[in-house]
């Protein structure tokens, strides 16, 4: 274990807890401070508290960092699409269907369990469960990600990040119209207060912050193909988002339409592009994958060039 003390002065003080040790400790993630302070690793003159806790001056907040367990996954051998790999990081297309890490009623299958078959080593700044996870996409949402194979690495992508300089482009196939070409939602999410798998709409003051850029590509009437920008990167964001507007993703089972048109498996939403500066030598690097035959299959149905079998 590693112990580390933070001398709280007039700067620091009225900051949040969890905000100052994420700052003063480099090497930890804020994530991974909330969780030090949820096991109460973290202490404020000789008590735990909270991660919302506000700081006096006058203060000591000892820190401690146990070693990270070994991971108690098992290695799978499961098929990943790699687009670059390199000693410090590992970029792949995630295929729809596949779950980032273990949780419940998902022990094994994962993303995760794949990369400790495939990687000799991974980071292990994300936990336990979730070593080499720097970001994450939902289940059903394809697409682009970076996992991380070295503390090193994982530290200088979560900065990335959670500065917003990291590039993050999806497709979407949604319905309805849009009335813009294009467009900014700006709009704070939170969990939904009675559905708590769920993400809603909020105010600034119960929410975090969470911006969307979206430009229409296609329209075909009663859908349209959109381009769409994250600027921040809350769970479920682009879903609550464009469902917000009155334009949900074709497919999504949680924010769409009960009755939908097109047998899909999930939401036709597919992150195609990923760009960010590499840990080691800093340049900037950008990886594009294509969606899946589904996403395609129905894409070139709406426009004309497809058959009808992908319809109910």
């Amino acid at each position: 274990m590693a112990t580390s003390f933070i001398t709280v002065d007039e700067v620091l003080a009225g900051e949040r807890l969890d905000v100052a040790v994420s700052r003063h400790v480099e090497e930890l993630t804020r994530a991974r401070v909330q969780k030090l302070i949820a096991e109460d690793y973290v202490q404020v003159d000789g008590k735990p508290q909270k991660a919302n806790y506000r700081l006096r001056a006058g203060e000591t907040v000892e820190v401690t960092v146990p070693e990270v367990k070994p991971a108690e996954i098992a290695a799978e051998k499961i098929d990943l699409d790699i687009l670059y790999e390199d000693q410090d990081v590992l970029v792949l297309n995630k295929p729809k269907g596949l779950v980032i890490h273990p949780a419940a009623g998902h022990a094994g299958g994962t993303l995760v369990n794949a990369l400790l078959h495939h990687c000799d080593d991974l980071s292990g700044i994300g936990g336990e469960a979730r070593p080499g996870i720097v970001h994450r996409l939902d289940k059903d949402t394809s697409g682009v990600m970076v996992v991380a194979k070295n503390d090193r690495a994982h530290l200088s992508l979560s900065r990335q990040f959670k500065a917003h300089s990291v590039t993050r482009e999806y497709v979407a196939i949604v319905h309805g119209e849009p009335a813009v070409e294009q467009g900014t939602i700006d709009a704070a999410i939170a969990r939904h207060p009675k559905e708590r798998k769920k993400m809603a709409l909020t105010t600034a003051e119960k929410g975090r912050r969470a911006v969307t850029h979206f430009k229409v590509l296609d329209r075909f009437g009663e859908y349209s193909y959109l381009a769409l920008r994250l600027e921040t990167g809350r769970t479920h964001q682009i879903r609550v988002h464009l469902s917000s507007l009155g334009h949900p993703v074709v497919g999504d089972p949680v924010y769409g339409y009960k009755k939908q048109k097109f047998k899909l498996s999930g939401q036709a939403l597919h992150a195609r592009l990923l760009g960010f500066n590499h840990p080691t030598d800093h340049r900037y690097l950008e990886f594009a994958g294509e969606p899946p035959e589904e996403f395609r299959r129905l894409l070139n149905l709406l426009r004309g060039k497809g058959e009808a079998q992908d319809e109910d």
